[in-house]
């Protein structure tokens, strides 16, 4: 249809080409259209056509002729977006669009007013009527967003938006509640629950606090129950998965703890099964490692491998040094390197179990423990002696009896003699020692690092050493952020030295002087006993305080002040002083009048990030270290 020789008619509708539309150059919008608006436009034409029509005036030329071709007053957007189309060939180039001819108005205007004089739908009406369009027409989220030119992630957002409580969401409506306070709401279907947090809350409705108080029953899938059974197993087996589509939950919550206790605990029992089967007298299965300190160990015996499995050593031990230089050097970032360390790793644990034989009357006096680490993975920590097991020591007799193949016994001595001579020999061993610093630092070593890895080891040095208990002080501090670094090291030890006791010397004898040292910083960590009975003014002067400053500990990397470590435990004055020192006067008298519980709650989220730290954990003192020490280091 051609429009050059029609009668303009103010108010008419054309139905004009595509390639005929031009963008008006008295359009008030200059800022160009974001790209995803315009693709949202084409999506939504695609799927119901353009349903409101376009605002033309007819372009002439210089003579004020017209040119056949039409600038777009209002519906530039729409317009941008069926050529976007067009280029796709979805449409053809010149198919025909509806429009109104204005001939009266300023375009300038026009186009202003179409940009400014607009009411943009409440977002909780989109919520729902995406929700609406799901339950009665059946749309899926790919398709909704299809329809309307968004994402099917935005979509799922939008969706989970308007299933959250009706209560909460008129409170939204009503400008009672915020997006960012809505949308952690999300976390959970269950509007009880939502509900009730909601009203739990007192002074503080930070978004970071109610989602706490929506997941602490919950089991985050990065927990190691979660990792052992598998959140596949957990579903499978009828348990509930919350997601957060708003922020990243690391796969999410586990609701039933209950269920994915009792998978793990069946699953650590089929383990204990297959452990049982090595012929222990006993083999106990538990989530938690075990508390083994009044129970004896007995320990295995080295033996050589096969030649096949020898030979499977020694190429997988070449495979895992070549694969951590590549990793060092080029990177991993797909992951697939640490997949194949890690397989590696299980290969190497598997070949050196079968280096590790137990004689046939431990198995019958000892038992093994299987657990998760906090890795989620299995723990089997085999060996332990009941008291009632152990095997009491046996008394010699003074003489052999006839015929017995025995070796002869020396003549007895007398104990004030033989206390003589070892003197001696103990002032020679002295003398020796202080003039072989390297097999000083040895003995050291393994003056420490027998005792702290093979109960009832022995050192002919003088030196005492011993490990609090500190989870008499702290149930689970072995679980923080220093009693796993700590474990973690103490394993990596415990694989690498040898069970039988003088195998043991020549290992510590046969490292290198740097990894002695290593080992002796281990050991001698973990005879630091600073457990304080009563509280008492920080002056720097304990051994502790100024181990600390020679350290340049920094408590706060191991410790922050929550309700349960610190705030629920000190009267409301001192919580009100926490957060003077570290925040502000303002937020600590805005915390007036609250009750003890909810100040605690609200305090630690005042404090979660500030770092602050009680007097007791505090540092005064932050000296240089020796240049010694730092050139050791």
């Amino acid at each position: 249809m051609t429009h050059l020789n029609i009668d303009l008619e103010d108010g008419a509708v054309l139905d004009v080409p595509l390639n005929k539309l031009k963008a008006s150059p008295r359009n008030a919008r200059k800022t160009p259209h974001a790209k995803a608006d315009v693709e949202a436009l084409a999506a939504s034409i695609a799927a119901k056509g353009v349903i409101q029509p376009l605002v033309v005036e007819p372009e002439r030329d210089g003579d004020g002729a017209l040119t056949g071709l039409y600038f777009v007053t209002v519906g530039e957007g729409r317009r941008q977006a069926l050529r976007l189309r067009a280029k796709r060939k979805e449409i053809a180039r010149n198919v025909a669009v509806r429009c109104i001819l204005d001939l009266t108005n300023d375009p300038f205007e026009v186009s202003l007013d179409e940009n400014v004089t607009r009411f943009a739908m409440h977002p909780a009406d989109q919520f729902e009527a995406f929700q609406q369009l799901a339950t009665e027409r059946g749309f899926g989220p790919e398709e909704i967003a299809a329809r309307f030119g968004v994402t099917p992630a935005v979509v799922k957002q939008r969706l989970r938006l308007a299933a959250v409580s009706p209560r909460l969401m008129d409170l939204y409506r009503a400008e009672a509640m915020s997006l960012d306070q809505l949308m952690v709401f999300t976390i959970t279907t269950d509007h009880a629950h939502q509900e009730q947090v909601w009203d739990s809350l007192a002074w503080t409705k930070d978004p970071a606090y109610i989602r706490r108080l929506l997941t602490e029953s919950r089991v985050r899938a990065t927990d190691r129950r979660a990792l052992f059974v598998g959140v596949e197993a957990y579903a499978e087996a009828g348990g509930v998965i919350e997601r957060d589509l708003f922020a990243e939950d690391q796969g999410g919550y586990l609701v039933d703890v209950a269920l994915l206790e009792r998978l793990a605990l069946a699953k650590l029992t089929t383990v204990a099964d297959e452990v049982r089967a090595e012929g222990w007298k006993w083999v106990e299965a538990g989530l938690d490692p075990p508390t083994t300190f009044q129970m004896g160990r007995a320990y295995s015996n080295l033996v050589e491998l096969s030649t096949e499995d020898q030979v499977r050593y020694d190429a997988m031990q070449a495979d895992y040094e070549k694969t951590v230089v590549s990793y060092d050097r080029d990177g991993d970032p797909d992951g697939i390197l640490a997949t194949r360390l890690k397989a590696l790793a299980a290969e190497r644990d598997e070949l050196d179990a079968k280096r590790r034989v137990y004689a046939p009357e431990v198995l019958a006096r000892a038992g093994a423990f299987v657990s998760l680490d906090r890795n989620g993975q299995v723990q089997v920590d085999r060996g332990y002696v009941r008291r009632e097991d152990e095997t009491p020591v046996a008394t010699l007799d003074a003489d052999n009896e006839p015929g017995e193949d025995k070796p002869p016994r020396r003549a007895r001595l007398p104990d004030r003699l033989v206390a003589e001579l070892t003197a001696h020999r103990t002032a020679a061993l002295c003398d020796q020692l202080g003039r072989h610093p390297a097999l000083a630092l040895a003995a050291l070593t393994h003056a420490v690092a027998a005792p702290a890895f093979r109960r009832g080891a022995t050192s002919c040095l003088e030196v005492r050493t011993g490990s609090v208990n500190l989870s008499t002080y702290v149930p689970g501090i072995r679980e923080t952020a220093a009693g796993s670094a700590i474990e973690a090291r103490h394993e990596a030890w415990d694989a690498e030295l040898p069970d039988d006791d003088a195998a043991f010397w020549d290992a510590i004898l046969a490292l290198p002087p740097e990894r002695q040292l290593a080992l002796l910083a281990h050991c001698v960590g973990m005879t630091v006993n600073a457990v304080e009975l009563t509280a008492r003014a920080k002056d720097g002067g304990s051994p502790a305080d100024r181990l600390a400053a020679g350290l340049k500990l920094d408590m706060s990397a191991y410790w922050s002040a929550t309700a349960e470590s610190y705030l629920a435990r000190v009267p409301k004055p001192l919580i009100q002083a926490a957060v003077r020192e570290a925040v502000s006067d303002e937020a600590a008298r805005r915390l007036d009048g609250l009750k003890k519980d909810a100040m605690a709650r609200t305090a630690e989220t005042l404090l979660a990030d500030a770092g602050w730290l009680p007097e007791v954990l505090r540092g005064d003192q932050e000296p240089e270290p020796p240049a010694q020490l730092e050139a050791a280091e």
